[in-house]
């Protein structure tokens, strides 16, 4: 009789038992959270955690070049940047490649990732003379992606831990779309310098011709609009100062002449369907 009224009182009051339900797996949550669940989350996810790792040391190099006092000498970390952000688009590429078959269609599609066009940006620019520029877009790439990721590892200690470095997480994922511009627009203005470096003596003649290529791969990235929207409104930029009144006539057709030629040299553009592969 006492277990028939327990099933009787419990059929009677589903809602209730729902309840403990949902308070039981509060309470595993709970457990699963903490310095042990960052433990068995880095375990199981070692590749994208060692992404994270590169991406963190990246901005550790790109801080050590600005403030030496960080690191000690600023040109070993400068090619440290390039060195980190090699091996993070190194790790990146095994990650979104088949296994390796020494084809044609495999390279093809190798070199339609964007991991692959920062590792050959940061190839082009292992024996370059340092500047400031050239590593703005590989740190800027580092901080977006591990922004996110941290996020990922604060969650697994805690949804309350570490709300300071929440926040600062929050400010770069509302800054995302200003931040890829500006990485954008610092891959074009990178191919200009790499003219002036070559007649300065500090790159090689091959430099801006591989920078070129890169470029091109950039400019027709399916996964990446932003460097061809920052090519557009820098030609409607040009156009509007080329057509303005107080414009010589001399300076608006060397702009012109400069965008017909710039434009000449833009890969084919990209279709919806090629963007959708």
């Amino acid at each position: 009789m006492i277990k028939s009224n327990r099933l009787s009182n419990a059929s009677m009051y589903p809602g209730s038992m729902s309840d403990q339900q949902r308070d039981q797996q509060s309470e595993q949550q709970q457990r699963q959270t903490g310095f042990d669940a960052l433990k068995e989350h880095v375990l199981a996810n070692k590749l994208e955690t060692t992404q994270w790792v590169s991406r963190v040391l990246t901005i550790y190099f790109a801080l050590g070049y600005v403030l030496p006092f960080l690191y000690g000498n600023s040109v070993n970390a400068y090619y440290k940047v390039l060195m980190a952000n090699a091996a993070t688009s190194a790790i990146r590429l095994h990650q979104r490649l088949p296994p390796f078959k020494l084809s044609r269609e495999y390279i093809q599609q190798a070199m339609l990732e964007d991991s692959f066009h920062y590792l050959l940006f940061s190839l082009i620019f292992l024996y370059v003379y340092p500047m400031l520029v050239i590593i703005l877009p590989v740190v800027l790439f580092s901080v977006l992606h591990s922004t996110s990721y941290s996020l990922t590892l604060l969650d697994t200690l805690g949804q309350n831990s570490w709300w300071g470095a929440r926040l600062l997480i929050s400010v770069v994922e509302f800054q995302t779309r200003n931040i890829l511009r500006f990485a954008a627009f610092c891959e074009i203005i990178i191919m200009p310098l790499t003219v002036l470096l070559v007649f300065l003596g500090k790159a090689g003649i091959m430099t801006p011709l591989v920078y070129y290529q890169f470029l091109v791969m950039r400019y027709a990235s399916r996964r990446n609009p932003y460097t061809r929207n920052v090519f557009y409104e820098l030609r409607l930029l040009a156009e509007n100062f080329a057509n303005g009144t107080g414009t010589a006539s001399v300076l608006r057709k060397a702009i012109h002449a400069s965008i017909h030629f710039i434009s000449r040299l833009a890969p084919s553009p990209v279709t919806p369907h090629q963007q959708q592969q």
